[in-house]
């Protein structure tokens, strides 16, 4: 049993057992990654895959033993490189992170210089998308860690430290009629066209949630990736804004910002590492300089867990800070 038979195999799992596809994957070749699994296939004496003509269709219940236990091979193997690399030196590397526009352009700025006057030889690389495009990030390894806020769900397989809360807050013009209106209600805002983020694909967005409690629903006119473009379209009067609170200049001339924090509920905004994988000292550093309250000790206690369910255990009874 070879190493690179174990990451063929990975592949054509995670390419939905399309061989040409995890060869592409793999810069081979298909009759290679074939080959491979056929002799990996005769060594063990069963099946892994069941087979009509030359195509795959589905995994064998052994062979979904074998590939879960591929997986975790490795993953250790990786983990192996990635200590010889820090053994050799600490201080280098690269760290991709995977996150939002609002963590991106409001909270990590300020993470990121102080993590870069620490560490000055780590490359840093920097993605940003919708929470599902960050999870197929995680799925085809293309980023350390993830930072995103709720869809949970998608990130099954990561180690979720949370990091802070934050609430919606309301945007819209000066002398807009909602700033003379009182204290805001659902039905207030449901007469407006309102701007806000781009919904989930994976299920309902919790504005819509909200608004569906109070036995309303909403009249969503716009949505946009970025508050930045949010907060342009309600300085045109095309509606009125719900963005992260973090996102909002008080100080804007143009737009006035409205509280709701008494309508919609708080977000926690997490930081998550594939569990398993090893974390370098600057990955720590890292995550207690966006969330200070985190302890390495804290950290490792929760990416040696064994579930999802242990991890939220350790964080029951934490404070977050509101951001």
């Amino acid at each position: 049993m070879k190493l690179h038979q174990l990451r063929y195999l990975a592949a054509i799992a995670q390419s939905g057992l399309n061989i040409t596809a995890a060869a592409h994957k793999l810069h081979t070749s298909q009759p290679g990654v074939s080959k491979q699994i056929k002799l990996l296939e005769d060594e063990l004496g069963f099946q892994i895959f069941v087979r009509e003509g030359r195509n795959l269709t589905r995994i064998t219940a052994p062979g979904q033993q074998v590939i879960e236990r591929a997986l975790r091979i490795l993953q250790e193997a990786q983990s192996i490189r990635q200590l010889s690399t820090e053994l050799r030196d600490e201080g280098r590397g690269s760290l991709s992170i995977g996150t939002t526009h609002t963590q991106a352009r409001y909270v990590l700025p300020d993470v990121i210089r102080e993590f870069r006057a620490r560490y000055p030889q780590v490359r840093l690389h920097l993605h940003q998308g919708t929470s599902e495009q960050i999870a197929e990030m995680v799925e085809n390894d293309r980023i350390d860690c993830a930072i995103a806020t709720g869809s949970e769900h998608l990130f099954e397989d990561l180690t979720l430290l949370p990091c802070y809360r934050w609430h919606r807050t309301v945007i819209v013009p000066r002398g807009h009629p909602l700033t003379e209106a009182g204290r805001l209600s659902f039905k207030a805002l449901a007469a407006y066209p309102l701007i806000t983020y781009t919904f989930s694909f994976t299920g309902p967005s919790s504005l819509q949630e909200a608004f569906a409690r109070a036995g309303l629903t909403p009249n969503v006119a716009i949505t946009a990736r970025d508050a930045d473009v949010i907060e342009t379209y309600v300085r045109l009067g095309l509606g009125v804004g719900i963005v992260a609170h973090m996102a909002v200049d008080p100080d804007d001339a143009q737009l006035a910002v409205i509280d709701a924090s008494h309508l919609f509920p708080a977000h926690t905004t997490w930081l998550g590492f594939r569990r398993g994988t090893l974390l370098r000292r600057y990955m720590y550093e890292f995550a207690q300089l966006l969330a200070p309250h985190l302890e390495r000790r804290l950290i490792e206690r929760a990416h040696r867990a064994a579930d999802a369910a242990e991890v939220r255990g350790l964080f029951a009874d934490l404070t977050l800070p509101q951001r």
